[in-house]
């Protein structure tokens, strides 16, 4: 296993307060002591821009190196789509979950895409 990835311990979760708050109950909070405090999750509401949820999705898929897998609730990830979607890397992995109020669509999710696509004719 390469550095890079035994170092990558953490969830990280943008979502909604229903499904952050679950899995916040479930165990997966985390916040650095040290300096700005960092967390590992955002909470994304009516009044969050797009800019705010293209950050943290930045910053967790960008600069921070001890996230494992990201989750997405797929409603949120529809607001910054070609991020997602244009997102390569195998670390963290990108999963994008249902919230309460949005069901899932498997028809936009972009991981289910491309393995359709690498096993289509």
């Amino acid at each position: 296993m390469s550095k890079t990835a035994k170092d990558r311990q953490f969830l990280a979760v943008i979502g909604d307060e229903d499904s952050v708050t679950g899995l916040l109950l479930a165990g997966i909070g985390h916040i650095e002591e040290s300096g700005e405090k960092k967390k590992n999750f955002s909470v994304v509401d009516t009044k969050t821009s797009n800019e705010d949820i293209e950050a943290a999705f930045i910053e967790y898929t960008e600069t921070r190196k001890d996230i494992a897998v990201l989750l997405i609730n797929q409603h949120i990830a529809d607001k910054i789509r070609f991020r997602v979607d244009t997102y390569t890397q195998a670390f963290p992995a990108i999963l994008e979950i249902p919230s309460k109020d949005h069901p899932y669509d498997p028809e936009k999710d972009s991981v289910l895409r491309r393995v359709r696509r690498l096993f289509s004719d």
